[in-house]
């Protein structure tokens, strides 16, 4: 993550909001660790400079891979101020109880401790849709995706319940509405990413500039754009090959997955789509990893491991000779 793009998060906000800082820089940062997890294995991996790409004035795109950045970190943001606020960390914030005691359904009525996602929207609203200063298509194009992303933390809330009842009958159960693991968020924005829509904008009309006209066009645009669909306005560039203005490092020198235990079909075809795909050959290299082995239990109560050193071959991107 780029600590810069980070502090412009934190630069936005009233002074009234520095309390929540660290939680806006944590939850970025989570956000930005779960892109790479989820593009671990495709072309574009998420790079250190993807947050700075997709905030930065001069440098800014609207690709698709901008539109996740845009969503995951926005989601990242919305979560660590939610599950922070449960915790107890802030003093101005704690659980929603304001459904408490109603009836929810047949045998269960809202109770408990639920996550208070309305604090973390509102909250993460104040620092991460403040980047956008302008008013051009790009812009509304940044504020949408920040907003699927905030949607996607509400989507995949869970409802967990506790029994209640003679002898554990459970009769009626108590239920509230926790954050669902992150991991999860991340899985949901991928497949809206790979949904994601690409707005056909009326050339001549934005030539107009910031005419009443060129609003009128992006405005129609987005009428049909539905509010959980992530939005892109550019043709991705071809990964495969290095540009260094635009922070790719292109698909030479990556790992790639060819053998391996519980491998995902995307996982095997990785060499392909790294390597093959991209004019580059597969090359294999013995690498000697350190790993624990041999551990014993001790009473009473470590375990103990040796060190062991083994050769283990792993495949990488390279020049066809």
């Amino acid at each position: 993550l780029c600590f810069r793009s980070v502090n412009n998060f934190l630069m936005t906000g009233p002074k009234a909001y520095l309390t929540y800082s660290s939680s806006v820089a944590a939850g970025a940062h989570s956000g930005m660790e779960e892109c790479k997890f989820q593009f671990g294995w495709e072309r574009w991996n998420c790079p250190e400079s993807a947050l700075q790409l997709s905030t930065h004035n001069r440098l800014r795109s609207a690709t698709r891979e901008t539109s996740f950045v845009h969503a995951i970190s926005s989601a990242g943001v919305m979560y660590t101020l939610t599950r922070n606020c449960s915790m107890g960390v802030f003093e101005s914030c704690g659980c929603d109880d304001s459904r408490n005691g109603r009836v929810g359904g047949r045998g269960w009525v809202w109770g408990g401790c639920s996550d208070n996602v309305e604090f973390g929207e509102r909250i993460s609203k104040l620092f991460v849709d403040a980047l956008e200063t302008g008013h051009d298509t790009r812009a509304l194009i940044n504020l949408h995706n920040n907003e699927v992303g905030r949607l996607a933390v509400k989507a995949t809330m869970k409802r967990a319940c506790k029994c209640h009842g003679v002898s554990g009958s459970c009769s009626i159960q108590t239920c509230w509405l926790q954050l669902a693991e992150f991991r999860e968020i991340g899985n949901y924005l991928k497949i809206k990413y790979d949904q994601a829509h690409k707005l056909e904008m009326d050339k001549r009309r934005m030539r107009a500039g910031n005419s009443a006209d060129s609003r009128g066009a992006t405005a129609e645009t987005f009428h049909h754009v539905h509010a959980t669909e992530l939005v892109f306005l550019e043709d991705s560039p071809d990964y495969c090959t290095r540009n260094a203005s635009l922070g790719h490092h292109g698909t030479e020198g990556r790992e790639c997955l060819q053998t391996g235990k519980n491998l995902s079909q995307w996982e095997k075809r990785s060499c392909r789509r790294l390597c093959t795909e991209c004019g580059l050959r597969v090359e294999e290299r013995r690498t000697e990893v350190v790993a624990s082995c041999n551990c014993k239990f001790h009473w009473c109560c470590t375990v103990r491991c040796e060190q062991c050193r083994q050769l283990v071959a792993k495949h990488f991107c390279a020049h066809r000779d």
